[in-house]
């Protein structure tokens, strides 16, 4: 009997489910000998986490060599296994983002009351913003493209240009050369001279601009929000159709940014 050899080619690949649950096992063994590290003050051995999690030794020894080289967990000097720098990153990210989207909210939204348009909070991942929280409605006159979770990359949006500006001349050019500055508009910046230009003007003014940039319709401008060591943890936007956005919007949006910056603990130089 001739079978229908077109149709089983086309149909996706399926993962095989032994492989799946094996991962699934892996993963949990791995965050079993994590929260045992977590529930010590001091350095564990091996023998010790193998028998709180209830593994064998060698299963154990397994999965910690691989948490240890994505540096979830460091193997001190005496064979003793703590919890590594890399949870440390990941915590104080999402803390981060966490108190910046808490402190925004109230300011975010009365700031899109004040203009009627998209008001955006935005923070750096790597070589994109990411959005974390936005303010819109219906009467915003735009449909909002680039929902929560959202990306762009830095070179062409007013917040990737506030992340850009706090950034050296080294790693703005290593970010040229490793994104190429790729275009997504007529508008876009494409020439690393041209983008220095605009960081100048950036670090000068206090805020940036996105002008049809990343898409044509629309234009942004952006303020940065602080945290207690004065860092730029995140960036705050009013997004609207090219014709409807108001330079006279630009202090209050300077200001909303700059009270998320005090409620985060920032303290202005001066002041």
């Amino acid at each position: 009997m001739l079978r229908n050899v077109s149709s089983e080619a086309s149909a996706p690949a399926q993962p095989q489910s032994g492989s799946m649950d094996m991962a699934i096992q892996v993963l949990g063994r791995a965050t079993q000998l994590l929260d045992a590290l977590a529930a010590q003050p001091d350095p564990v051995a091996l023998k010790d986490l193998a028998k709180t999690t209830g593994l064998h030794t060698s299963t154990a020894h397994r999965i910690l060599s691989d948490l240890v080289i994505g540096r979830y967990v460091d193997r001190v000097d005496n064979g003793l296994y703590q919890l590594g720098m890399r949870l440390l990153e990941l915590g104080s990210l999402v803390k981060g983002r966490l108190n910046v989207r808490e402190a925004a909210h109230d300011a975010m939204h009365a700031l899109h009351r004040l203009t009627g348009q998209t008001v955006n909070l935005s923070v750096q991942q790597g070589d994109e913003i990411i959005y974390i929280d936005r303010a819109w409605s219906e009467r915003s006159g735009m449909q909002v493209v680039r929902a929560i979770g959202g990306r762009a990359p830095l070179h062409l949006t007013s917040n990737g240009k506030l992340f850009l500006s706090a950034a050296d001349g080294r790693q703005v050019r290593t970010y040229a050369t490793r994104t190429g500055l790729a275009a997504s508009t007529v508008n876009s910046i494409t020439t690393l001279e041209k983008l220095e230009q605009e960081l100048v003007s950036v670090r000068q003014l206090g805020y940036a601009r996105d002008n049809e940039e990343l898409e044509l319709g629309v234009r942004c401008i952006a303020a940065g929000i602080y945290d207690d060591t004065g860092k730029l943890v995140a960036g705050l936007s009013i997004s609207a159709p090219s014709g409807r956005l108001q330079d006279s919007w630009i202090p209050q949006l300077v200001a909303t940014a700059g009270s998320i910056s005090e409620a985060l603990g920032y303290e202005a130089s001066g002041a």
